[in-house]
């Protein structure tokens, strides 16, 4: 098996934009229009499910929260993972990580996960569903966890695993005029993936990788 691809994601050049598909209406971002979106699924079929494996080890359950923070304009809750993490390190990141023995799904996972690595109290959690099983390269087999997370909630970031905790706004994480497909060969071997870099004031936050992927497939779920 491969080793994992070194590059610099942010010199990789953009091969396309998605100029060509439409938004999801700021309507349908509501607390309201999320939960009726999951409580009534329409039929459809996510776009990334599964990179290419650069470790040859056993799958590991894993799971992450997709938390919706809603404030005036709903906010998308991200990390930066710190710079001396064993994988993903310096990367941006939902909360989330592997399954313990302990926890009875995903949804406890994720929690939990949150819980540890933010300091979010469940709470303050509203649970919509959960979006396709995503395979990353390491092997981690993650279950997106959607949620919506009330404004009067406080974070306590662990500073062993999260450098930051921002917020992106959810509308321009569904637009994908923002959506930027980047492609990189190494060894003979071509991967593609997505970026939505934001720039949040003086921090140019860099969406890409599993994290792309998995909200590439919320827009997904919530266009059809």
């Amino acid at each position: 098996m491969s080793k994992p691809i070194s590059f610099d994601p942010l010199q990789v050049p953009v091969i396309r934009v998605d100029h060509h598909l439409p938004p999801v209406p700021v309507l349908q971002l509501t607390a309201h229009a999320l939960a009726e979106r999951f409580a009534r699924p329409p039929q459809w079929e996510p776009e990334l499910v599964r990179e290419r494996a650069f470790i040859d080890r056993e799958p590991a359950a894993a799971a992450v929260l997709v938390g919706i923070v809603m404030r005036d304009e709903p906010m998308v809750l991200l990390t930066q993972r710190t710079a001396h993490l064993s994988t993903h390190s310096g990367q941006i990141a939902f909360a989330g990580g592997k399954s313990d023995p302990e926890d009875v799904d995903a949804v406890a996972t994720a929690l939990r996960e949150a819980q540890e690595e933010v300091g979010l109290e469940a709470r303050y959690v509203q649970v919509l569903g959960q979006l396709p099983v995503y395979i990353t390269g390491s092997a981690f087999h993650v279950t997106p966890v959607v949620a919506l997370i009330s404004r009067d909630m406080t974070l306590q970031p662990n500073p062993f695993e999260v450098a930051h905790a921002f917020e992106v706004p959810l509308s321009f994480l569904m637009d994908p005029e923002n959506h930027r497909w980047h492609r990189v060969e190494h060894d003979g071997v071509r991967r593609e993936w997505l970026s939505m870099p934001y720039q949040d004031g003086e921090h140019l936050r860099f969406i890409w990788g599993a994290t792309a992927g998995m909200l590439r497939n919320l827009y997904r779920f919530l266009q059809a």
